[in-house]
């Protein structure tokens, strides 16, 4: 299974792993990653939304939705490996 995830593109990990979440209510997971969102953010160089984030609930919980693409995605790859090797 690990060999598996890390073949997976971020996009696949990010979507398993939030659907896993959802369907099994983990709601401690979802508020890690919506933690940790704003800190991929900036490593993935989009400063200026993490600046947001930080100060706006309803923009974490916006880019919690849409954390599966691009570069922040990218970022967010340990995580959701942690997260889906538990399973």
């Amino acid at each position: 299974m690990e060999e598996e995830l890390e073949n997976l593109t971020s996009k696949q990990l990010h979507d398993r792993a939030v659907e896993r979440a959802v369907r099994h209510l983990d709601v401690a997971f979802l508020w890690r990653l919506t933690r940790a969102i704003p800190a991929a953010q900036a490593a993935a160089g989009h400063t200026d939304q993490a600046e947001a984030d930080v100060s706006h609930l309803s923009s974490i919980l916006n880019e919690l939705v849409h954390s599966g693409g691009g570069e922040v995605a990218d970022e967010l790859r340990p995580l959701y490996i942690e997260y889906l090797r538990g399973s």
